[in-house]
């Protein structure tokens, strides 16, 4: 059917048909929660639809919903997401599979409503799984995959799905989907972590039957301990979250892995990157191939936990490494992208040139004659044996 990216995801939020939705409008990710109280109105969830007076309020929500055992999901963009900062990491903390829809945008100042990456990278280190779509087919399936990647008995840690504002929220696409029946089999039941409460094992929610303290006063005599817990749970989801794809492609016939590589089989140049461009990146490495130009991609499609060994194993031996980074990590390096891949890369025996291709901040179009650029000026690079600038602001004027 005829989706844009956030119809696409009130629809799979609709399929699964979660207990608790709350959240606040902020553009553009207001077509999800505005679609979605549709749903509610219409009788067609058995939803409890949350209006609050602010992104920090449609969190904590969510927090307040998941302890208590309900599935709960909100949606958010930009400075929204910056006001959820503080909840963000007790969502995490507390090991609460919450699903939240990422509308990318920029963040102020100057205000800008349109898309670039500021806003989840920002999270980045927050303990939340992050997951990146290229288009609203990814935006659909990614929404209702969450909910099992979280939920996994070994993850249980909050979802971030990632969509380009208006590149692929306003943006309408045709979206394959599955029945609703097929949906909610594939989703199941919420599953709990066990624990050892006051009143013996049971499952980690707050239940009157059973009492349980989630969040206590953690001093420094456990909490260090507790962070390390949320290392190896985004640890674990590597092995997880291949495990819920495989599932889901027997069920959907769309095949999802860590990483997407194209045509890196005998590449002397490659870009990585996060999102919408990568399909203008892919279409480019088309053109660029029937010019004689050995270029590659690699898509990320899982940020957090950052899959650090499959994206070595699939760029190993390309000498040259353009990075694409949406987003400006201010007195830093580089670009939050950048620095991950090339701290992946340093233990390397031979390391490729890595240049940083920081591009489309607020909304800019990234169009392919821009990309063609970007190619050359690696492919230069490639050929001099040494970057001229580590860092490249791509497009911009003057």
């Amino acid at each position: 059917m005829g989706l844009n990216g956030d119809e696409a995801a009130a629809y799979a939020v609709k399929q699964v048909n979660p207990d608790v939705v709350a959240a606040y409008p902020i553009t553009p990710q207001t077509i999800i929660v505005e679609r979605f109280s549709e749903y509610v109105a219409d009788g067609l969830v058995d939803t409890e639809f949350v209006s609050v007076e602010s992104e920090h309020s449609a969190l904590s929500c969510c927090v307040g919903a998941a302890a208590a055992g309900a599935r709960a999901f909100t949606a958010t963009a930009a400075n929204g997401l910056a006001l959820m900062w503080e909840i963000t990491y007790i969502a995490s903390a507390l090991r609460l599979p919450i699903v939240m829809a990422v509308a990318n945008r920029a963040l102020s100042a100057p205000i800008n409503i349109h898309n670039d990456h500021s806003d989840a990278m920002g999270a980045r280190d927050s303990g939340w799984i992050q997951i990146w779509c290229e288009n609203s087919q990814e935006v659909y399936d990614a929404c209702i995959e969450a909910w099992r990647i979280g939920e996994h008995p070994e993850v249980q840690l909050p979802v971030m799905i990632n969509l380009d504002g208006f590149t692929l929220s306003h943006t309408l696409e045709n979206v394959l989907t599955l029945p609703d029946e097929t949906v909610q089999e594939f989703v199941g039941e919420r599953e709990f972590m066990r624990v050892k409460g006051h009143m013996g094992e049971a499952d980690f929610r707050l239940d009157p039957e059973r009492p349980l303290t989630i969040g206590p006063l953690d001093l420094p005599d456990f909490y260090f301990e507790h962070k390390l817990q949320q290392v190896e749970a985004l640890k674990k989801a590597l092995r997880a979250i291949p495990a819920v794809d495989e599932e889901y492609s027997k069920l959907s016939g769309r095949r999802y892995e860590l990483i997407h590589p194209y045509r890196l089989e005998d590449a002397e140049i490659a870009l990585i990157g996060l999102g919408s461009t990568m399909g203008t990146v892919m279409h480019v490495v088309d053109e660029l191939r029937e010019e004689g130009v050995k270029a590659g991609a690699l898509k990320l499609r899982i940020f957090r936990p950052f899959p650090e060994e499959a994206l070595k194993e699939a760029i190993r031996g390309i000498p040259a490494i353009g990075v694409l980074d949406r987003a400006i990590s201010f007195g830093a390096p580089g670009g939050p992208l950048y620095e991950e891949v090339k701290t992946a890369l340093y233990e390397e025996d031979e390391r490729p040139i890595v240049v940083n291709y920081i591009h489309g901040l607020g909304g800019r179009d990234s169009p392919p004659d821009l990309i063609k650029s970007i190619y050359k000026s690696l492919d230069h690079a490639r050929i001099r044996g040494r970057a001229m600038e580590k860092v490249v602001y791509a497009g911009v004027r003057g």
